[in-house]
């Protein structure tokens, strides 16, 4: 992530997708953002609502292993952590509707 202050999400997402260049820490981002997803469903519609003190664990824990283990970069979520949770979701979204290859690339990321 950029040192220089970052005053928009406009301006952070493509700091934030460089910071996912390799596919795998991005697949990791992917399967914990889908198991938070799953687990928030489950425990409302079960009332199980002790289940959601796992969701931050779900998809914090896979996003994590794959910065600190894989991309060996500091997670955004440190210096912004709003911008960093949406851009999660962002990518997501960008994945599933098939636009991350072109948001990557406009990022300056190599796919």
């Amino acid at each position: 992530m950029t040192s220089n202050k970052i005053s928009s999400f406009r301006e952070f997402y493509p700091s934030y997708l460089r910071d996912h260049s390799n596919s795998t820490c991005r697949a990791l981002h992917y399967i914990g953002s889908f198991l938070v997803l799953a687990v928030l469903f489950f425990a409302i519609s079960t009332a199980q609502y002790l289940m959601l003190w796992v969701l931050p664990v779900i998809g914090y824990g896979f996003a994590w292993v794959g910065h600190f283990f894989i991309e060996k970069n500091r997670p955004a979520t440190f210096t912004y952590p709003f911008y960093s949770l949406l851009g999660d979701w962002v990518m997501l979204k960008d994945f599933v509707t098939g636009q991350i290859n072109k948001k990557l690339k406009d990022a300056g990321v190599t796919v």
